[in-house]
């Protein structure tokens, strides 16, 4: 195999791993915490698009227990989405561990 056909190949996968990364900030995921009442959605860029909380959850009392929740469901949905990210690397490197791509949803 040839310098250039390894440059080549190289500068492919970089092209396709920068479509996933774009692709992925249109995926969605949501966790969850406290048996549904709290919901956070997070996308693949992990950013929080949106927290829902049930009514019945809101209680000054239970300020802590509600921040727990959230928290909780937070970090819920931000590992599903490091795991979506993490899946569609892996269909690019045909599931190979490469050192910088492999974890780059971590």
């Amino acid at each position: 195999m040839d310098m250039s056909n390894i440059m080549a190949q190289a500068q492919q996968m970089q092209q396709k791993m920068a479509t996933i990364q774009e692709e992925l900030k249109n995926k969605t995921a949501t966790g969850t915490a406290g048996g549904g009442m709290v919901s956070v959605t997070a996308n693949g860029k992990n950013e929080i698009l949106s927290i829902e909380l049930e009514k019945e959850i809101i209680n000054a009392d239970e300020k802590e227990m509600l921040q727990d929740l959230i928290t909780a469901a937070t970090n819920d949905a931000l590992r599903k989405v490091q795991a979506i990210g993490k899946e569609e690397m892996a269909k690019l490197t045909g599931g190979m561990n490469i050192p910088g791509v492999s974890n780059l949803f971590s």
